[in-house]
């Protein structure tokens, strides 16, 4: 109505000014004036004839004779010559006169001028459309002094005043006069306006009448007729509106053209004549710029029974925002239009708009299924897990029902959201047989994530279940990863067990779960169990030195040799370490060490020179602080202690030396000794009793330091020296007696008798002989308790008293508690950190540098994470887990240097060796990076990956959809960009991802809002 209101425009008021003559015509006039009064009265007459610009210069001239400083010898002459004079200038349109009008009105006294000239001014003001001020002044002055004429035309013109200042109660009763007064010059124009409020104030009847008095009138025939037209509709008579629009339609020449197609085409429309509806709709939706949701939905509906499907599709989408029943109607259409197009992604976004909206309950239902079932189709597992049970719990009775289990049972067997899926069969009272047959595969799914994610006993226990079922095609897969688990336990004979059943069922290779993986399992079990032979045939089995073969191929035929080494076949064993020098393998500085300990077995001189090499040869080997240490060994079995002293002063100077340099310093004190060197000798016994107070080897230099002061003649100096060490020279009768007690309650089990015990000898001896281990086993005893607060107490201690007998399983232990159990990634660091500086056992020392990828990993701190993996993936023996964090460590740290191309190969990397977080994780970054490239197409198709592959983790998942999302918007498809967010919004129940997807989905509504043709 507004627009309309707007366009109406005051065309019938044009003031027609005659041409103002200059002063100069009337200076010769043919009749001479010869008094200021017959002028006046002359001037009046003209006025009065409204020959404005004659009386004009006449009450120039007068004026002259009455000037303002003359005003108090006549004053009524006076304002009457003013009054005149100013309203003269006010016809003339002289901009002057506005001011001059207003300062008569504000000085004069006498009342009736006031409101005449205020009536003048009004008029003026309305002549120049400035309908405000008119309306001012219009309602100052009185009609009293008007003439009837006068009065009608004012009353007019106050009435059209307030139609433009939209004042449509005050217009109306003036207009109602005039359009009652056929004579009026103004009684078309009022009738037309009249008309137009009764419209406006839904009096349809008087509006009617005034209409057709004005219709065929120039003015208005091309404006009245719709509203005609509309009244008739309003009035329940669209019979005769189709035929009157009609009628007039085809004259032409309409203002209102494109609205009366508008309001014929509704009517058709009503009619089911979407045929005849169309054409007119498609103009006026076409040429305007916002037209409403319904006049969108109508042509579009139209385009639907059409079949002109991707026009209505077009249309259909842009009312997706719409929360009543005709933007339900609409999704639920648009998602068949999609369907009959083959567009199963979009007719799943439609139908999911509908199944949000309740308006339709039949609508929504079978939206619901649709929305579940194209989930499915399309590989959303997450959507469809969630969506269809909503479905069955909505709809339990539903035509669908059966559909929606087979779909469900379809989901179980091929989703790799294995958490939903158990969650999912274990909600069931009674599982379909279809269901129960899948079973196997969804437990076997859901323990191998948890595996991965290092929660071996929960796999254990899935495992365990499998194994409890009857025999499927799972059942041999179980018993690998039952022995896989058994192993790093360890548990070795448990190990053999499962592993050898794997085997004896011939099943084929499955991931990791391979025969080659078992009988290298197999071979380190045995070997652990110092059974060499049968360690032998299992790794002989998958043995292979070529420089092609795998790290595990290789590792086998390395073990081969040992255990040929360990069952005295040293030629054997020789001759396959000469094989992997000479192929320059992987462990080729571990086969040249063999080689040296094998030589030494004939000749001390030919394992040093074996060891010489190595160390030369392979000077970063984690192997040289060991090969020095061993040559150190050799010299002095042959009491030649000075070349010992040189090569054990070596060990000191490694970084990675160790737990080795408590022995160094131990071997330099007996070197010095027995080199009647006792200064030196004693030196280096300080010097380890110092720096590593509790290791073993502190007990063995006591003794001989002992030994050197007592032959020095030095007791008191001995006494001296383990009083500032803290050492008891020997621990009393109550030390021993207490710490037993506590002790055999830890070897018969029972941990609450042990904790009371060890903590009692703790607060009575706290420097006693046994401190060490009472901390340590209390502190077991507290982990088996899962205390970790407690347990982290004993440990910390055990393990900050630096190189001793528990020191590595107390660095490890604590390690682990801070890692898994507290989470607490900082200390953690710290006791991997501890661990990794001090570890002898190789394999503690692969699981502090794991510790250590994994801290840095979760702090962030990709760097230095990229500098330990680095050592990390030089070890021996390291799993596809440790690959893999390596591999997204270094994506990572690429990532954030800008390099998304480098990035992109390191997460594939990952992504295809890891089904677990991390692979999750990996693959979403690979699509997080093609995005940032501008690939949008590549970047979905990758983000797709994560939620049909890794979709059992919601945090990647939902950023992979809230991905989606920002690609959808990158292309301007609004409407699956609002779908994806909204969804996130809706049912995320992570706090940060679900605050981010609403606040996308504002913007991305605002965004479709700028763009839609819907007002």
């Amino acid at each position: 109505m507004k627009d309309i209101i707007n366009m109406i425009k005051p065309t019938y008021f044009l003031l027609l000014i005659a041409v103002l003559f200059s002063f100069s015509v009337f200076a010769q006039p043919t009749h001479v004036f010869t008094d200021a009064e017959r002028k006046f009265k002359d001037a009046k007459e003209l006025f009065i004839k409204q020959q404005y610009a004659l009386a004009y210069p006449l009450l120039e001239v007068v004026k002259k004779e009455y000037p303002d400083e003359q005003k108090s010898n006549n004053v009524y002459l006076h304002d009457d010559v003013n009054y005149y004079y100013i309203v003269c200038r006010l016809k003339l349109g002289l901009p002057i006169a506005e001011e001059e009008a207003k300062h008569y009105i504000e000085w004069i006294n006498n009342q009736p001028r006031l409101e005449l000239m205020s009536y003048h001014l009004g008029k003026f003001y309305f002549v120049k459309n400035d309908f405000t001020n008119a309306i001012k002044y219009y309602e100052q002055a009185s009609l009293d002094n008007l003439s009837n004429e006068e009065i009608a035309d004012a009353k007019f013109e106050m009435g059209y005043c307030y139609f433009n200042l939209k004042r449509f109660k005050d217009a109306k009763p003036l207009f109602n006069e005039i359009h009652q007064l056929p004579e009026n010059k103004y009684y078309i124009p009022a009738n037309y306006y009249y008309g137009f409020i009764s419209y406006y104030d839904r009096s349809y009847a008087d509006a009617l009448k005034s209409f057709k008095l004005v219709e065929m009138k120039d003015e208005y025939k091309s404006v009245v007729p719709y509203y005609i037209a509309e009244i008739y509709y309003f009035q329940n008579k669209k019979e005769e509106s189709l035929r009157y629009g009609e009628s007039t339609l085809s004259r032409g020449g309409l203002y209102y053209d494109k609205e009366m197609k508008q309001l014929l085409g509704q009517m058709y429309f009503e009619r089911k004549n979407y045929a005849k509806a169309l054409p007119l709709l498609e103009y006026y939706v076409k040429n305007t710029k916002k037209v409403s949701k319904e006049d969108l939905y109508e042509l579009s509906y139209c385009y639907y029974e059409a079949k002109q499907l991707n026009k209505a599709i077009e249309g259909f989408k842009q009312l997706s925002n719409e929360q009543d029943s005709l933007g339900q109607n609409s999704m639920y259409l648009l998602g068949d239009c999609y369907l009959r197009t083959n567009q199963k992604a979009n007719a799943r976004t439609a139908f999911q708009y509908c199944a949000n909206n309740s308006s339709n309950k039949k609508q929504q239902e079978i939206s619901l299924f649709n929305y579940a079932k194209l989930s499915y189709d399309l590989g959303y597992p997450d959507v469809a897990l969630n969506e269809m049970r909503n479905f069955l719990n909505n709809y339990p009775n539903s035509i669908y029902t059966n559909e929606a289990k087979e779909i469900l049972v379809g989901l179980l067997a091929n989703t790799n959201n294995f958490n939903d899926a158990l969650t999912l069969y274990e909600s069931f009272s009674k599982p379909t047989a279809a269901m129960q047959i899948v079973y196997p595969r969804i437990l076997y799914g859901r323990a191998i994530e948890y595996f991965n994610d290092q929660q071996i006993i929960q796999a254990d226990e899935l495992f365990s279940k499998i194994l409890k079922l009857p025999a499927s095609s799972i059942t041999p897969y179980a018993n690998f990863w039952k022995g896989e688990i058994a192993y790093r336990i360890p548990d070795y004979d448990a190990a053999i067990r499962y592993l050898s059943f794997y085997l004896q069922s011939g099943a084929v290779a499955q991931g990791e779960a391979t025969p080659a993986t078992a009988k290298y399992d197999l071979g380190y079990c045995w070997m652990k169990k110092e059974n060499y032979r049968q360690s032998l045939a299992n790794f002989e089995a998958i043995a292979k030195s070529a420089t092609t073969a795998t790290p595990v191929e290789q590792d086998a035929y390395v073990r081969s040799a040992d255990n040929y080494f360990m069952v005295k076949d040293f030629s054997k064993a020789s001759s396959m370490y000469d094989i992997v020098i000479s192929k320059g393998l992987t462990q080729s500085d571990y086969a040249l060490f063999q080689k040296a300990m094998i030589a030494g077995i004939k000749s001390a001189s030919g394992k040093i020179a074996g060891l010489n090499s190595l160390i030369r040869l392979y000077p970063q080997s984690s192997l040289v602080p060991d090969a020095t240490m061993e040559v150190a060994n050799t010299y002095m079995a042959d009491e030649k202690f000075t070349e010992a002293i040189s090569y054990l002063n070596k060990v000191l100077t490694y970084n990675s030396a160790g737990g080795l340099k408590p022995k160094a310093y131990l071997k330099l004190g007996l070197s010095y000794y027995n080199l009647n060197n006792n200064e030196q000798a004693l030196a280096n016994y300080q010097q380890l009793i110092q720096q590593y107070p509790q290791s073993v080897e502190v007990d063995e230099a006591l003794d001989n330091l002992k030994g050197i002061y007592v032959e020095s003649g030095k007791p008191n100096e001995y006494v001296e020296l383990m009083r500032k060490n803290g050492k008891n020279i020997s621990a009393t009768e109550a030390d021993g007696i207490t710490y037993s007690a506590a002790e055999l309650k830890y070897n018969g089990n029972d941990c609450a008798g042990a904790i009371a015990g060890f903590t009692n000898y703790l607060s009575q001896f706290p420097v006693g002989a046994s401190v060490l281990e009472a901390s340590f086993f209390r502190s077991e005893c507290y982990s088996k308790n899962k205390d970790w607060s407690n347990a982290l107490i004993g440990y910390n201690y055990v393990s900050n008293k630096g190189i001793n007998k528990y020191f590595e399983r107390a660095a490890l232990a604590a390690s682990r508690i801070y890692y898994f159990e507290l989470k607490d990634y900082p200390n953690a660091k710290k006791a991997f950190e501890l661990l990794r500086s001090g570890a002898v056992n190789q394999d503690n020392q692969l699981e502090a540098a794991r510790g250590l990828v994994r801290c840095d990993y979760q702090l962030k701190e990709y760097d230095q994470a990229n500098e330990v993996a680095k050592d990390l993936l030089k070890g021996k023996g390291i799993s596809t887990d440790d690959k893999s964090v390596a591999f997204l460590v270094l994506g990572k740290s690429q990532q954030k240097s800008n390099d998304c191309n480098g990035a992109i190969a390191s997460f594939k990397s990952c992504a295809a060796i890891n089904k677990s977080a991390w692979g999750a994780e990996a693959r979403y970054e690979i699509a997080n990076c093609l995005f940032s490239l501008g690939n949008y197409t590549a970047a979905e198709k990758a983000a797709q990956v994560v939620i049909k592959e890794t979709s059992s983790y919601d945090y990647w998942l939902t950023s992979s959809y809230i991905l989606l999302g920002d690609i959808f918007m990158q292309q301007k498809d609004f409407f699956n960009a609002k779908a994806t967010y909204q969804s996130v919004a809706q049912n995320s129940t992570l706090p940060e991802l679900k605050t981010t997807a609403q606040q996308k989905l504002d913007k991305a509504m605002a965004a479709e809002k700028a763009s839609s043709k819907v007002n």
